[in-house]
């Protein structure tokens, strides 16, 4: 591991036999549970580059920090069907990860769709949810988030320099993201971005998730997940949205506080779908959110109460 990056790589083996990655944050470190990190949909590892740093490097409760690259991503390899850059799948994949790394238990931040896997973890794993952050998404969908989506992902720019991949990144989202400094540009791009031997950027991830996203029918109403929301009542959770977000409205955040007993929230002013956690006072308030849930007694679902 490079004292300077922070961080070492692990790959292991998918359950179908694709080679993945994750980064290790603090791997020495021996608070009693780690922190799992899972990004969005086109995004990566290096999302929460800033974030496993600040947790896995405080000077109170310094946790250990994996963040995984899902296939078709980063440093994982491109899956040859399509059909297997599903949700479920790579919930599956996040599985293995985790028993290839001897962790039973954690908690789990997850950006846009790293949010929907958790939701899916909880059905096929509730008992590795120790708590969970959830960053600009939750059990409603808005049709007109993701048809944003489509619009930026499709067809995905091809930067000719970095200046110009900033440039159409804030074209792109500058009126969403009012509150980011050019440092946060700067962040968001080498994040997105994979420099070739050629010295050519291009979007780290398989052009195919592109149809993935694509094919979805926005004029049929969106299907929910509020029974797998409502099978995480008894986790700590914290929800975060961003204040300009078009995937999660403040209405749904609402309904969210309603149906999960203790759930936390907080709204990111001058930002939208997603906010960057590395931003402002969230880093703080994530890490104090994840050292209460040890001291926080475990939440009653309604049923518990009867």
């Amino acid at each position: 591991m490079s004292s300077t990056d922070g961080f070492s790589d692990f790959f292991y083996t998918a359950p179908d036999g694709l080679k993945l990655h994750a980064r290790v944050y603090g791997e020495t470190n021996s608070a009693d549970w780690q922190v799992v990190c899972l990004p969005g949909l086109t995004r990566n590892a290096r999302d929460f580059h800033e974030l496993a740093l600040y947790l896995s490097q405080r000077t109170d409760n310094p946790r250990k920090v994996i963040a995984f690259d899902y296939r078709g991503r980063g440093q994982s390899a491109y899956d040859p069907d399509i059909c297997h850059y599903t949700i479920g799948i790579e919930a599956g994949d996040v599985l293995a990860g985790l028993a290839a790394l001897n962790v039973e238990e954690a908690a789990f931040i997850g950006t846009s769709r790293g949010g929907l896997i958790i939701h899916v973890l909880g059905a096929l794993r509730p008992a590795a949810l120790k708590a969970i952050v959830l960053n600009d998404i939750g059990p409603v969908i808005e049709a007109a988030g993701l048809a944003y989506i489509q619009t930026y992902l499709d067809p995905a720019p091809k930067p000719k320099s970095r200046a110009e991949a900033i440039d159409a990144q804030r074209v792109a989202h500058g009126a969403d993201f009012p509150a980011l400094t050019a440092a946060d540009w700067e962040r968001m791009v080498s994040a997105l971005y994979r420099e070739t031997d050629e010295g050519l950027l291009l979007p780290d991830f398989d052009t195919q998730l592109v149809e993935t996203v694509a094919g979805l029918d926005l004029s049929k109403p969106l299907p929910d997940l509020w029974p797998q929301f409502e099978a995480l009542a008894a986790i700590p959770l914290l929800a975060i949205r961003g204040a300009n977000s078009k995937l999660l409205s403040a209405d749904t955040l609402d309904e969210m506080q309603k149906r999960h007993p203790g759930m936390e929230a907080t709204t990111v002013e001058g930002q939208g779908h997603a906010p960057f956690l590395e931003t402002g006072n969230l880093p703080g308030a994530i890490a104090a959110f994840l050292d209460g849930v040890l001291i926080r007694p475990r939440i009653s679902k309604p049923q518990d109460q009867i």
